[in-house]
């Protein structure tokens, strides 16, 4: 913890100071001053490289924050994140999914427990459950080979395994048997609904997904799916043969922190996947709440996985300030949010298996650095996460692009794509047509950065234009290639993410780690939902609320007559 509020420093007085010349910059005029930027302003680790040249700083502006970083402490909480120190002090314990992606070959004593015994355990009681599914030999109540699994969860349950099975899809294991990986989050029942009315309940199983095993949006789709389970294959012809045990045996599995709720539940001991307090569900993808994961690519791509983000964390932890890709991504928003004042941050990738990356990001970044107050629980005085939403970058272009480069707010984005794919397609004239198609979109990512640094000043020289074909330009962005997307070059990717909001968070001295925001809303919910259903209780409610629940008893009551 800092021993003065940050923004009372001389550190981060002095990129105060420095913000009032430079916001005065324009890109273009900062790129004709600085011949080499790209050289300058780029890295590279962990099959990653990062460009931060059409930023909208210098290099004095950099070394500030380089001085903003270390006066914050940034290199000893990188050793204390890794370390397994407790720099999660609202819920008193460390935070260590990075422990999740150590080698079976390392050791990380944390409390007198070396926790890489445990976490490799999990692993292979999980990759014995994949050998099982991907052999045919995993079979439901009735005999039969399962063929689909449901994943029930919500979060950091349901958002990592979704975005990572869409961009590795590529990288299914043949020879197997196939399993077919489905989500259900919603506590509405819509999408579970849709799989129920299609799927089969004999080659049906459902993996029950909650780090607490008490979140009632993945409660709710559970039961609904233990009773649809119950009726098609207890009842009827059924019944003789079929035993109920054997249903819940057979067809659920529960990845949680909570074992002893998961056996209330009727999940069996040996289908059960731990899952540690000390990792936050956000940061859970690598352990059992990848089993999906590693249902769709097999169990060596998923631990490819895992070694592509511990490349990322060795790199964090081992490179100086101003090469390590995570501090330096984590600076450039510092930069753009607390002294020019952009408070508004877009996710781009120009790759149509990265569609999930934006809505992954969105729970990572603002559900760990939406926070108003500090690690003493006083209120900050600066900003801290921007508001951030992105699509795929193709498509966004026709929908919200207008608005970077002809709006009247500053937006910071992240173009992300891979600079190589198809190459290993067979047929040559289709692999032709494919790469043709792939530089096609590296050239619309390449080009909308360039028009959103430049504006006017990227097009030749057309004379006067009218108002509303004039571009301002000077929208600083950063651009993140992957040698490929792989299941190696993805880990990395979504670690370096991981390690850029921790850096955020220490130097706003806020903790990345809890989401007690999150609480109140479900808190108001329960008591909400006890007033609609017994029709009593509305003396406490404000008035917007009481008239939305009644609006709701008049409609039932006219259903119901």
């Amino acid at each position: 913890m800092s021993q003065s509020p940050v923004e009372q420093r001389g550190a981060w007085r002095a990129l105060a100071e420095h913000a009032d010349d430079m916001g005065r910059r324009h890109l273009r005029e900062l790129f004709v001053e600085h011949q080499g930027r790209f050289a300058d302003f780029s890295r590279y680790a962990a099959g990653l490289t990062l460009d931060l040249s059409k930023q909208r700083w210098d290099e004095r502006t950099l070394a500030l924050l380089l001085a903003l970083a270390r006066d914050a402490g940034v290199p000893d909480a990188i050793h204390g994140l890794l370390a397994g120190e407790r720099l999660n002090l609202s819920e008193n314990r460390p935070a260590l999914h990075t422990a999740l992606r150590l080698p079976p070959d390392a050791s990380l004593e944390v409390e007198g427990e070396d926790l890489v015994a445990s976490v490799h355990d999990t692993l292979d009681r999980m990759a014995g459950m994949v050998e099982r599914f991907h052999a045919g030999q995993w079979r439901g109540a009735t005999g039969k080979p399962i063929r689909d699994v449901v994943n029930l969860g919500v979060g950091g349950s349901d958002l990592g395994p979704l975005m990572v099975t869409h961009a590795l899809a590529d990288y299914r294991p043949e020879g197997i048997h196939r399993i077919d990986v489905h989500f259900a989050s919603t506590m509405d029942g819509s999408q579970l609904a849709d799989y129920l009315a299609r799927l089969n309940p004999e080659t049906t199983l459902f993996v029950l997904s909650s780090k607490s095993f008490t979140t009632i949006d993945t409660l709710t789709n559970a039961r609904t799916a233990r009773n649809w389970l119950k009726a098609r294959l207890l009842g009827g012809d059924r019944e003789e043969g079929v035993d109920e045990s054997l249903v819940m045996r057979q067809h659920f599995i529960g990845v949680s922190a909570s074992p002893d709720k998961m056996r209330e539940w009727g999940i069996d001991d040996a289908h059960q996947l731990e899952f540690w307090e000390w990792v936050g569900g956000r940061y859970s993808l690598w352990g059992g709440i990848g089993l999906p994961i590693a249902l769709v690519v097999g169990m060596q791509h998923f631990r490819e996985l895992l070694a592509g983000a511990h490349d990322m964390d060795r790199h964090f932890s081992e490179a100086e300030l101003g090469d390590n890709l995570p501090v330096l991504l984590a600076l450039a928003g510092i930069w753009n949010v607390n002294f020019l004042d952009i408070r508004a941050h877009s996710i781009l990738p120009y790759d149509g298996r990265l569609e999930y990356f934006a809505a992954y990001l969105e729970q990572l970044e603002m559900e760990s650095n939406g926070k108003s107050v500090n690690h003493d629980g006083e209120p900050v005085g600066y900003s801290t996460c921007p508001v951030l939403w992105g699509q795929l970058g193709p498509n966004a272009q026709h929908a919200f692009y207008q608005l970077l480069h002809q709006g009247t707010q500053s937006v910071e984005c992240d173009f992300i794509a891979p600079r190589v794919r198809y190459d290993d397609v067979v047929d040559p004239a289709t692999r032709d047509h494919l790469m043709s198609q792939h530089r096609l979109t590296l050239a619309n990512c390449f080009a909308q950065s360039r028009a959103l640094m430049l504006g006017d000043a990227a097009l030749e020289d057309e004379g006067p234009r009218p108002g509303h074909k004039r571009y301002a330009g000077n929208q600083p962005s950063s651009t993140l290639l992957l040698d490929r997307l792989t299941p190696r070059t993805l880990g990395a990717l979504v670690a370096l993410y991981e390690h850029k909001v921790f850096v955020q968070a220490t130097i706003w001295d806020i903790n990345p780690f809890d989401q007690w925001g999150v609480e109140l809303g479900k808190t108001l919910a329960g008591e909400t939902r006890r007033i609609l259903e017994h029709e009593s209780g509305l003396e406490g409610m404000d008035d917007s609320t009481r008239g939305l629940i009644q609006a709701v008893w008049r409609a039932e009551s006219r259903e119901s007559s």
